[in-house]
């Protein structure tokens, strides 16, 4: 029932989300040219939300939960699993006191509206896989605004979706070069629950009704940690473990 249920509301929610995406790139453009950078954030904070409401168009509501955990007056460095589209809406909004912004490869930067013009305008870090010096400028630059603003930055270290909903395991180097240039900042593990079980049959149809959360997880301070090469497996550990998924050897790493 839940995939014929699909089937029918699916086609809905698509052009419910790409028309949202159409809309609101002009009003961003328009935002950041003439009237200014905060109209362009309240923007498109008001574009995510509608989308994680518009959900319920596929039988779904979200749910967050730890907002209580997040600290005041700190830059935060989120750490998120990702195995779909869907991962930066709730990140945009959840973290919206916060000005997130994204480590994103630069192919998004062009080409998807409102998404892209949010990447390129919003301070993300639009970085060149194949050039590791330009990823590792981009980032630390990125580590020295966040730490001066106090503001947040979100990271998807398994370096690319999640194809089978299983997460990949974390690399080190994007987070340690935040830590480098924000060493101020605390570690928030976001664990996402759910979407690659909406995408259960791929893009189409979605799977109505599937149950999907938004979880902040303590936060965890790298000064607790003498060696930091230790911080990634043991965010990775925190997070697979909120997830319900085995543990593997390398986060085995204890404090």
């Amino acid at each position: 029932m839940r995939k014929f249920l699909g089937y029918i509301f699916t086609p809905i929610y698509i052009v419910y989300f790409y028309v949202l995406l159409l809309i609101f790139h002009p009003i961003m453009d328009f935002g950041i040219k003439f009237i200014s950078d905060n109209f362009r954030k309240r923007t498109i904070e008001i574009l995510n939300w509608l989308l994680i409401k518009g959900l319920i168009i596929v039988g779904v509501r979200p749910r967050v939960n730890g907002k209580e955990k997040l600290p005041k007056d700190r830059p935060l460095i989120v750490v998120a699993n990702h195995s779909s589209l869907l991962d930066i809406p709730p990140i945009v909004l959840v973290f919206k006191d916060y000005y997130p912004r994204f480590i994103s490869k630069k192919e998004l930067g062009r080409g998807i509206p409102s998404i892209s013009h949010n990447l390129r305008y919003g301070g993300s870090a639009l970085i060149d896989r194949e050039s590791g010096a330009q990823a590792v400028k981009q980032i630390l630059l990125l580590g020295r605004d966040i730490e001066k603003k106090k503001h947040a930055v979100c990271i998807y270290p398994e370096g690319t979706r999640s194809k089978d909903g299983k997460m990949k395991e974390f690399q080190s180097s994007g987070i340690l070069t935040l830590l480098k240039a924000a060493p101020s900042a605390v570690i928030v593990p976001f664990a996402i629950a759910g979407h690659y079980d909406l995408h259960k049959y791929g893009n189409f149809p979605l799977n109505f009704g599937a149950k999907v959360s938004y979880n902040i997880l303590d936060p965890i301070e790298p000064k607790d940690f003498k060696d930091k090469k230790e911080i990634v497996p043991y965010v990775e550990k925190k997070i697979r473990e909120a997830l319900g998924q085995e543990v593997k050897d390398r986060d085995e790493v204890k404090i």
